[in-house]
This record gives structure tokens, C-alpha cells and sequence, in this order.
């Protein structure tokens, strides 16, 4: 690995291309960098810092105003700079150009709000009049102003050298991101690529790298299958989470997640506008052999968006893990799908030696004021019954919790789903698909059925049937 000046001088010497660098918020970390290294005349044609807003306004909002940490403002930097390079220099310069752009708000002086900020570049491909471009999210964990001006800094150095030496491969430009850093001082939780060059790239794949990578812990996707910054797509919104494999998505999923919002409707906060669902995948459940079976994790999302859910992918095992990552987002209330043969889990004293408060230690994590939890009942293997959660159900040293949380409201139980598809179980339609057995239509909605069937997806093969 090299250090950031090693960096900056291989940028400087032995680059073919000549670019301006634009910083807002955080200092102009960045190019000191390329220019303490030396040799910054053959790589830098302008440095600028419009930190005033009038003048950010002026420069790349066409004199009005909007959001000034935003992805949308960090496009027109790079679009403005760019473009000026190309009307100045093009008939000039025969170097390659490049444009950096960052907009960021760091630590203020009260310490009282989250750093972060937009990283980009545009860079000439094949194309000098169409570069490619890559935008990144990042949030700045350190808790000194100075430190994170120097993370600015390295990660910016690190964006610029991958996008000049490396732009044909993403994936090692991604990789390379947090060379001489850690995920203590900052977290990538988006990247995105577009350009003549990136038209093959799947920027979910990218940002999937983000969590197996550990450079984030969850990555959203829209209904749309279009990656978002969870900043943007959360912001004061409603929240409901189903957690599951959904390989694919089964008719008892799409009841859970359709009965949970018409549960919801009745809330004085909802809005059709400001609640937003999600399929959940943990990353274990697309694990294969110790890797990520990209084909597979790509066929579920797009079998999820489909039937227009949003989706999640995170990193977390326990429950409390997931809300604890959702209370850094200004929600309005957040509501979590959970089988009961889940919820007895989640009660499971045993699951929590590691935490010196124990069970409940979990609770208080899970349960925070915003937070409650829609329990669904299933059916007993044995007597084919449905079991609906009641005392009985529990354990004595669970009977009084269970009570409690009730008592308070944190728990309510959904009781309108169909016994029918409480009978639906994953592994069951895994089998019938990888044996070509169409029954398991019976189990799926029509439109996922007939694009397993048609694509051949799940390992569905029609030759495999008896």
C-alpha cells in the first residue's frame, strides 16, 4: 500500500492528466496534499474553495439555492469544473482531464452534528467530452475537526490516484478507498459510477462490496432497484422491516409486508408519502462457500423490486443491532416484522452471554421509544394448528416480559393472516424449484413464478423433473 504522499507524487509525476480540484466545507485537504508533494504544476490547473454560499451558489447553482452537502450540488461541481477545463484548455492542452469535487460538513464548533459529505471525480476515458464519473457518500466518525479535514484529505487523495490509474476497474478503485484509514475515522456507505466506460458496471454489486468489505454496515436499494444514499431515503420517514431470505419473495412475505402497512395506515403519523417498507437481507443469507453469490443476490433484488419493494442488505445478526443502525437517521417510527418462532429468539437468554446485561440489555436496545414489533403467528409442524402468541406460549422467566411489552404496546400481533400461506416454508419452494416442479407456483406470486421459469433462476431447471 502507498502512503498518501507516495500518492500524491506518483498523481503528480507520472499521471497523463490535468484537472481542477474544488473543496467545500472541509479545507482544501486535498490538493495541500498534491501541492506539498511537489511537481503540482504538471496535475493541477486550478484549486478552489467557494465556501461561501453565495459565491457556491453562484459558481454551481446558477445564482439559487438548494442543499449545499448533497449529491445533486457535488454533480454540478464536478459538471462546472469540468466543463471549464474543456472550454479553456481543450485546443491546448493535450494532457487528459480530470475534475475532484468534494462538499462536506464537518465536525462544528458545539459538536453537535454527524460529519459527513459527497466525493467525486470526472475523468477522460474514451470519450474527453463525456468523462466518467464516480460519487461516493461518506460519514466522518472522528470527534476533532482537524482529524477529519485529514481523512478529507487521504480519502480524497485515494478517489483522485484510483480514478486516474485505475478508472477501468471500479471494484479496485472501491477497495482502495480507505488505504492509509479505517471504518473508526470514516464510513463509504455509497458509491456510484456512471460514463461511456461504466455502462457494463452494476453499482448494486459495487455497493454491495461496501458491506462485505466492512465499509459499511447496510445498503438500500428503491423500489426501482436503483442504489440511495440511506441518509436521503430515510430522512423522516416511516420505516417498516421484513427480514427474511427471499429466495424469492413467497405470498406469505408479500402478506406479512402488505397486512403490516394496512396495520400502519391507522397511525396518525402515516403518510402514503413518508412510509417506506423493506425486504431485508442479512449478508450471511447470500453467502455461498464463504463468498457472495453475486448472480443470486442480483435475482433477488430484482425479483423484490418486481413486485415494488425497496430492499436492504445489511450486516446485522440480532435485531437490536438493526434499530440500533436505523436510531442514527432522524425516523419518525420504526416497525419490525417478526415470526413468532423469531420472537422466541429474540427472548432466547442464550443469545446475549456476550453483553453484561444480558436479555435485557438486548430489550432496552431493541425496544427504544420509536420502535415496535408486528408479530405474526405460525402454524405447529405437528398439529397444524396456528399458534398465536399468548402467556402460555412463553417460558416463566419470559411470561412477565412478554406481558410487559405488551401492556406497554411495543407488541402487536397480526392476526389476519391467511393459515394457508402461514403453511409456505423457504426451504420447501427451494426444493420444488430446483427440481422443476411447477407446484411451486402454488407458493409464489404469478409474476416471480413465470420470471424464475422463463430465466431459469434458483438453479430451476425443467429437464430436472421427475
Amino acid at each position: 500500500m502507498l502512503s498518501t504522499k507516495e500518492k500524491s507524487v506518483h498523481i503528480n509525476i507520472n499521471s497523463t492528466y490535468y484537472g481542477a480540484i474544488a473543496e467545500i466545507g472541509g479545507g482544501q485537504e486535498t490538493a495541500r496534499h498534491l501541492f506539498q508533494a511537489g511537481g503540482a504544476s504538471n496535475t493541477v490547473a486550478k484549486s478552489i474553495s467557494a465556501y461561501d454560499k453565495l459565491f457556491s451558489d453562484h459558481f454551481y447553482n446558477q445564482g439559487t439555492s438548494s442543499r449545499y452537502v448533497a449529491e445533486d450540488r457535488l454533480r454540478k461541481m464536478l459538471d462546472y469544473e469540468y466543463d471549464e477545463l474543456i472550454e479553456i484548455l481543450d485546443k491546448k492542452n493535450t494532457q487528459k482531464f480530470f475534475a475532484f469535487a468534494n462538499t462536506v460538513e464537518t465536525l462544528n464548533f458545539s459538536k453537535t452534528n454527524q460529519g459527513n459529505g459527497w466525493l467525486g471525480i470526472a475523468v477522460e476515458g474514451t470519450d474527453r467530452y463525456s468523462p466518467n464519473k464516480m460519487f461516493i457518500h461518506v460519514k466522518l466518525h472522528e470527534n476533532d475537526t482537524l482529524l477529519q479535514q485529514y481523512t478529507l484529505g487521504t480519502l480524497g487523495i485515494n478517489l483522485i490516484y484510483g480514478g486516474l490509474f485505475q478508472w477501468q476497474d471500479p471494484q479496485s478503485i472501491l477497495l482502495s478507498l480507505l488505504d492509509n484509514l479505517d471504518t473508526d475515522r470514516v464510513e463509504v456507505d455509497y458509491i456510484y459510477v456512471e460514463g461511456p466506460d461504466m455502462k457494463l458496471v452494476d453499482n448494486r454489486l459495487l455497493n454491495l462490496m461496501l458491506v462485505n468489505n466492512d465499509m459499511t454496515p447496510a445498503i438500500m436499494f428503491d423500489q426501482s432497484g436503483k442504489v440511495q444514499q440511506p441518509s436521503d431515503m430515510l430522512y423522516k420517514k416511516n420505516v417498516i422491516v421484513l427480514r427474511g431470505y427471499f429466495r424469492p419473495i413467497n405470498n406469505l412475505g408479500m402478506e406479512f409486508i402488505e397486512d403490516s402497512l394496512d396495520f400502519f395506515k391507522r397511525d396518525e403519523n402515516y403518510k402514503p408519502d413518508n412510509t417506506i417498507a423493506f425486504c431485508e437481507i442479512s449478508l450471511k443469507y447470500l453467502m455461498q462457500n464463504e463468498k457472495v453469490d453475486e448472480k443470486d443476490f442480483l435475482h433477488r433484488v430484482d425479483l423484490l423490486n418486481m413486485m415494488g419493494q425497496s430492499v436492504m442488505v445489511s450486516k446485522f445478526y440480532r435485531y437490536f443491532q438493526l434499530v440500533k443502525y436505523f436510531g442514527q437517521f432522524k425516523l419518525i417510527k420504526l416497525r419490525i416484522v417478526v415470526g413468532l418462532p423469531a420472537f422466541d429468539k429474540i427472548l432466547d437468554s442464550e443469545n446475549y452471554t456476550d453483553l453484561r446485561g444480558g436479555l435485557l440489555e438486548s430489550m432496552g436496545a431493541l425496544f427504544q421509544e420509536h420502535v415496535k414489533i408486528y408479530l405474526y403467528p405460525y402454524i405447529d409442524a405437528r398439529s397444524g394448528e396456528v399458534v398465536y402468541p399468548d402467556d402460555d406460549h412463553f417460558s416463566k422467566e419470559n411470561k412477565l416480559l412478554w406481558q410487559y411489552l405488551n401492556a406497554i404496546k411495543k407488541i402487536l400481533v397480526l392476526k389476519s393472516i391467511a393459515p394457508k400461506n402461514l403453511e409456505i416454508r423457504s426451504e420447501h419452494i427451494s426444493e420444488l424449484i430446483e427440481n422443476g416442479d411447477d407446484s411451486f407456483a402454488n407458493y409464489v406470486p404469478d409474476k416471480v413464478f413465470q420470471h424464475i421459469k422463463n430465466n431459469g433462476l434458483f438453479g430451476y431447471n425443467r429437464n430436472n423433473k421427475n
